[in-house]
């Protein structure tokens, strides 16, 4: 791939992800969706939605925050009636987080504005263009993943 192109593939998904990362952008879904959850919240939800129960260090880990942060993420969301925590039925010692109805309904209303989002931002483009965007996407991220990080040129490190 030549220079100019990697060159602009990367300025395209540091914006893609400062879009993602963005409070504001957060702050536009939540409201248009008539829910009252942080950012980091959310992304606890979406795991939860995702995955089920889960002890509440797997949520941390799987979600790449740190424990203490994710324990107070996961207070302020039962607070709010988002999430139930409970002692795990294998060792009582480990605390089980999962979601309520309440929770599920929040999440799916986030959801369903990002879906109709990018459905509208989508409008416009080919189903052929959509479907080739869709099996480049997934390709890419799972390429993303398996491929290793190394240093430029030869390998060689200063």
């Amino acid at each position: 791939m030549p220079d100019e192109a990697v060159a602009v593939l990367q300025r395209s998904l540091d914006t893609l992800l400062r879009l993602n990362a963005s409070r504001r952008v957060h702050a536009t879904q939540a409201a248009a969706a008539g829910v009252v959850v942080s950012q980091p919240g959310n992304l606890l939800l979406r795991r939860l939605d995702d995955d089920g129960p889960l002890p509440l260090g797997e949520l941390a880990r799987l979600t790449h925050m740190d424990p203490a942060a994710a324990g107070r993420q996961v207070r302020a969301l039962e607070a709010d009636g988002l999430v139930a925590r409970s002692p795990s039925p294998d060792d009582a010692r480990v605390t089980v987080v999962s979601l309520t109805p309440r929770g599920r309904a929040a999440r799916r209303r986030i959801l369903a504005v990002q879906d109709r989002h990018l459905l509208d931002v989508l409008d416009a483009w080919s189903p052929r263009d959509r479907e080739q965007l869709a099996r480049l996407l997934g390709r890419f991220v799972d390429d993303l993943q398996g491929v290793r990080y190394r240093p430029p040129g030869n390998g060689r490190t200063a």
